[in-house]
C-alpha cells in the first residue's frame, strides 16, 4: 500500500500533538507513561516528537487517559489554527522586491 505524504496541516497537527502530550505529561518519565498507557517507549518518543504526525486513534486514546486529558480538550488543542503572521503594512515592499 502506498502512503501519500503528509500535507503541512498534519505536520503541525503532529507537531501540536507532540508539544500538548510532553507538556500533560510534565515530570512523569516518558517510561512510566507509555508502559501505563501500553504503548512503547519509542512510539510516545515519536509522538513527542513529532516524527509520527497521525498516530492511530487507539494509541492517543490511551496516552490521553494515562496523561488524564479528555479526547475533545485533545482535538480542540491541536486542531486550533496557529496564529497568522501580521500582513505587511499597504505600501510596504516584500523583501525580495527590496533588493534592486
Amino acid at each position: 500500500m502506498v502512503r501519500l505524504p503528509l500535507t503541512p496541516e498534519e505536520v503541525e497537527r503532529g507537531q501540536r500533538l507532540g508539544a500538548l502530550l510532553r507538556r500533560a505529561r510534565g515530570e512523569r518519565s516518558m517510561l512510566d507513561v507509555a508502559l501505563a498507557a501500553c504503548v512503547s517507549p519509542e512510539t510516545l518518543r515519536k509522538i513527542e516528537t513529532g516524527r509520527v504526525a497521525t498516530p492511530a486513534f487507539p494509541t492517543i486514546a490511551a496516552i490521553a487517559d494515562v496523561l488524564g486529558l479528555s479526547l475533545d480538550a485533545v482535538w480542540a488543542e491541536i486542531s486550533r489554527p496557529e496564529p497568522a503572521t501580521a500582513p505587511a503594512r499597504p505600501g510596504a515592499l516584500a523583501p525580495e522586491r527590496l533588493a534592486s
